[in-house]
């Protein structure tokens, strides 16, 4: 073999070597992106912060809702929502009121649920801001700050 050769041969080999080498720099990068998404890391202090209260937060009365379907705003008109939620009142006090008004309650939220596109609500933060919107209306509908979250049980939309 000529010297010419070998040295084309090994300097196929290096670049061989160094592709190969980036390759797995660029997976190993994305492995540890997705790993930082699938499990964030956890922040020190909100771990200190419920160590040292040792309490948890209180959890006021819940009023389950029935399910809701709806027509999503999508062109077409063949998407639509099913979603079942409870709504997490501030003290006892509003218990029975809101026995007492829960069809203007059903009737505010199915006003809210067919104005969304199936986009809006298909990231946590469309439902996020779904959550808030609902929160927002139902509280000014009963001119109190009765409401304080709602929990969605089922969220299914096709």
């Amino acid at each position: 073999m000529s010297k010419k050769f070998m040295i084309i041969m090994m300097g196929l080999l290096v670049l061989l070597l160094a592709a190969m080498g980036g390759g797995l720099f660029m997976m190993w990068s994305r492995v540890a992106a997705l790993d930082q998404v699938v499990n964030p890391p956890v922040q020190e202090e909100s771990q200190e912060a419920v160590k040292e209260e040792g309490e948890e937060p209180e959890i006021g009365p819940v009023i389950p809702l029935d399910s809701f379907i709806a027509n999503l705003a999508d062109p077409g008109g063949n998407r639509f929502l099913r979603a079942t939620m409870e709504l997490e009142l501030a003290n006892d006090d509003f218990t029975k009121e809101m026995e007492k008004r829960l069809p203007q309650i059903r009737d505010c939220i199915l006003m809210i649920l067919p104005t969304r596109r199936y986009q809006d609500i298909q990231t946590v933060e469309g439902k996020t801001a779904l959550r808030t919107e609902i929160i927002a209306k139902l509280n000014i509908l009963l001119k109190k700050e009765a409401i304080t979250n709602i929990y969605f049980t089922e969220f299914v939309t096709q």
